[in-house]
């Protein structure tokens, strides 16, 4: 594996300041940080060491309160300055989840993982594979904000795309999907669940190592996961390693800076 510095350096010249543009999206590069508008909003990187870093968060902030819209500002565990997510706390935004940014270098050629009797993954390509992923999401995760089919049927050609279904005996049982930007060393794992009544047997391993079958044949050098404390330790059986951590800080419209509570709430 290459070095965990000289990696992360890779990462963040690919992956956070110059990301793959997609449908929906402009990236806006804004002096030391490097915001994603559109559908979404989020700041994916900031370099704010050496800088009046709490003017540079209040101006974001700013702006997307006067805009009336959401923002993601996504802080790697590398960032700086240190108190960087006391600035963002002080301007109303909100933690998520901690979570750890786990890579794997994928090799010349595929392993074959052992998997569960009946078990077979496939991509989705219609209608019906996308009813499945979003039947299986929704068990997993529980019901999202925005319609998953809705959001997944304008991506479905993508190749930069995919959505995987693991079935067991026919029947979906767990869901993820396969990020594959143009041009980068990295491809990303997301949304990987499984169904609560089917955990536990090895599913969610197979789901992964079949995404990153496809990743390693499209050419890519690394995988990568934003892990929650959940898959992290599976991941890492797989040989998976630490990278850095993220967190997300969320500000809502209308989210107050002066409330007693600003950024002490973790979203669920």
């Amino acid at each position: 594996m290459t070095a965990t510095r000289e990696l992360r350096e890779l990462y963040d010249r690919e992956m956070r300041k110059d990301p793959a543009a997609y449908a929906g999206a402009r990236i806006e590069p804004l002096g030391r940080i490097v915001r994603v508008v559109g559908e979404e909003n989020y700041v994916i990187f900031s370099d704010l060491g050496g800088t009046d870093a709490a003017r540079v968060v209040h101006e974001q902030a700013d702006h997307f309160r006067r805009a009336g819209a959401e923002v993601e500002w996504k802080v790697f565990g590398h960032d700086l300055p240190e108190n960087l997510e006391s600035l963002l706390a002080a301007e109303g935004f909100v933690p998520d989840e901690l979570e750890t940014l786990v890579v794997l270098e994928l090799p010349a050629s595929s392993r074959a993982e052992p998997r569960p009797p009946g078990l077979e993954v496939r991509r989705v390509t219609d209608e019906a594979g996308l009813r499945d992923a979003a039947t299986v999401n929704a068990a997993a995760f529980g019901p999202g904000g925005r319609p998953f089919v809705e959001r997944w049927a304008a991506w479905i050609r993508d190749p930069t795309q995919g959505l995987f279904v693991a079935y067991l005996d026919g029947a979906p049982v767990a869901s993820g999907r396969l990020e594959m930007p143009a041009g980068r060393s990295f491809a990303g794992l997301y949304g990987g669940g499984t169904a609560p009544a089917f955990r536990h047997r090895g599913i969610y391993r197979t789901l992964v190592a079949a995404r990153a079958d496809v990743a390693r044949e499209r050419g890519y050098r690394f995988l990568t996961v934003d892990a929650r404390e959940t898959s992290r330790p599976i991941l890492e059986r797989l040989g998976f390693v630490p990278l850095t951590t993220t967190r997300p800080w969320v500000l809502r419209p209308g989210a107050d800076p002066r409330s007693p509570n600003a950024g002490t709430t973790i979203r669920r």
